[in-house]
């Protein structure tokens, strides 16, 4: 199974055309690195995963992760890669694993501090403030798609606090933003 980053990129692309979804798949990709480092894990593997995660959603968005699996596995994946992909749909009926855990964590809230940094003047990661993120999830007009229940379950979920999760994945975008692998396709 090919886990380089420039496989599974390669992948999503065969898959996913949709400039939107491409920058939502490389934020993901983004904090799962960012979490699998900080967990003592593989990055390779959470950030494919991470990246791969909605191989399916634009051919398929009605029955999303569903074609996850043939999708991934005529690409080479193995089942356990394919399970941990899968594994994000909301209403996954196993006991989820620290990875598990973390995709479902930062699917949405990627996209949704994105959206906080875009609102601002300068559209920076680097000057959004945690408290900035905070308040725009009370605003439920903001980002009103965002299911915040979900984030702040999901956060509890891997031990952690609302506000120690948005600001780890703030400053996981705002750092990757800067590296070359992230500039073909900026994420803000």
């Amino acid at each position: 199974m090919d886990l380089s980053r420039s496989y599974a990129w390669k992948v999503l692309k065969g898959h996913v055309t949709s400039e939107v979804l491409l920058k939502h798949c490389l934020a993901v990709e983004i904090a799962m690195r960012a979490y699998a480092v900080k967990f003592g894990q593989d990055s390779q593997y959470w950030g494919s995963v991470g990246l791969l995660h909605d191989v399916d959603f634009e051919k398929y968005p009605d029955e999303h992760p569903c074609h996850a699996q043939e999708i991934l596995s005529a690409a080479g994946f193995d089942a356990q890669f394919i399970i941990d992909v899968e594994s994000h749909a909301r209403d996954w009926e196993h006991e989820r694993s620290l990875l598990q855990k973390t995709l479902l964590a930062v699917d949405e809230l990627t996209g949704f501090v994105i959206a906080c940094a875009l609102v601002r003047p300068d559209k920076s990661l680097d000057n959004l403030e945690v408290k900035s993120i905070m308040k725009k999830m009370k605003d439920k007009a903001f980002a009103r798609a965002v299911n915040r229940e979900t984030m702040r379950q999901s956060a509890e979920a891997m031990g952690l606090g609302m506000e120690e999760h948005a600001e780890f994945v703030r400053q996981a975008l705002a750092e990757a933003v800067k590296q070359p692998e992230y500039q073909e396709i900026p994420l803000v």
